[in-house]
């Protein structure tokens, strides 16, 4: 990308977020936010990457409250447990834990994956919620660049290595849920299949859109495969919208100035952040639906390009050479079994 692209890239990415600001002042004027009615969801368990603080926390309180039997999954450990006894304390949900998951590792993503399964409980709720943005160039551990290691990769594998789980655990008229939070940024991304790693001249911002716009197409993607197979778990996309939380720290120092100054009456609180989350895993309403971009607890249209298949199949197809996750799609497609006996979407 040139310096001029990264300049776009960056004014593309704060015009979304000035409508988007914009859009959340005058529905504020207009009667504010109500929170939905979520029912209560006691024996299901969730996981919520993330879950120690902004938009994941306040998922993960809410999910507690509403009787589940949360994990967070986070790389701070003395956050999470602060985070775990808060939660604790004000829902009287005992069952709330920590598990330790690093989403820039693909060995950590590994080892939660084993130490989760080795509680033999069922899975009903994936929350993908956990991400950066806007960090300045850097790699996670195994080379990828950050925002599309961690925020798109991570989540890709973790997905798959529980979709068996998942799978196990879903049920007719009661589905499992894969909630993968990406932002409105994803309608100014651009994806490059030939420049995933974001080389050359570095932005964050366009860095920051495509790990957004990969999420979607992910989602979509993982819903067909799942259609095809008649799993009875779905996959939706989740847009928070502009929230008051610790992201904004590597941003323009304008935008850090407004969030400060303006944060509480132009930005979701991150309880409001949290409603179409939370909204997207147990509504009724959305049981057995997936492939959808839900806003402000609603069905939206995403970016025309998420809707295209062929990307859609060949960004999965690379992603799984990245992770290591056999892809296991033209079987499925086409109806067949996969290739090896033990071969499920979860990969190898």
């Amino acid at each position: 990308m040139s310096p001029l692209s990264a300049a776009r890239a960056a004014l593309r990415v704060y015009a979304m977020g000035a409508a988007v600001i914009l859009a959340q002042l005058l529905r504020r004027c207009l009667g504010g936010f109500a929170e939905p009615a979520f029912p209560h969801q006691a024996g299901r368990v969730a996981i919520v990457t993330g879950g120690t603080e902004g938009i994941g926390y306040a998922t993960c309180r809410r999910l507690a409250r509403l009787g589940m039997h949360v994990v967070l999954a986070g790389n701070d450990t003395a956050k999470a447990e602060g985070a775990v006894r808060s939660i604790k304390e004000e829902t009287l949900n005992d069952k709330v834990e920590f598990l330790y998951c690093d989403l820039a590792s693909l060995e950590s993503i590994r080892e939660f994956v084993h130490k989760f399964k080795k509680k033999k409980i069922p899975l009903h709720v994936l929350v993908n919620n956990a991400g950066v943005m806007m960090v300045p160039q850097r790699k996670t551990a195994d080379g990828f660049e950050e925002h599309f290691g961690l925020n798109y990769l991570g989540h890709f594998l973790l997905t798959n290595l529980l979709l068996d789980t998942l799978q196990e655990s879903g049920s007719p008229g009661r589905s499992a849920r894969v909630v993968t939070v990406s932002s409105a940024t994803h309608y100014v991304g651009e994806l490059d299949l030939d420049d995933l790693q974001s080389s050359g001249c570095y932005s964050p911002h366009g860095a920051y859109a495509r790990s957004k716009l990969a999420l979607v197409l992910f989602t979509y993607h993982l819903q067909r495969l799942l259609a095809a197979q008649g799993s009875h778990v779905t996959a939706n996309a989740a847009d928070p919208g502009v929230v008051d939380t610790g992201l904004y720290k590597h941003v323009f120092w304008g935008t850090r100035l407004v969030q400060k100054l303006l944060g509480w009456w132009l930005f979701k609180t991150p309880d409001e952040g949290a409603w179409t989350p939370v909204y997207t895993a147990v509504t009724p309403e959305l049981e057995g639906v997936g492939g959808r971009y839900l806003y402000n607890e609603k069905e939206t249209r995403s970016l025309a390009v998420t809707y295209d298949r062929d990307l859609q199949r060949e960004l999965w197809g690379r992603s799984c050479v990245m992770t290591g996750v056999l892809d296991v799609t033209p079987d499925i497609l086409a109806g067949r079994r996969p290739r090896r006996e033990e071969a499920t979407l979860e990969g190898v």
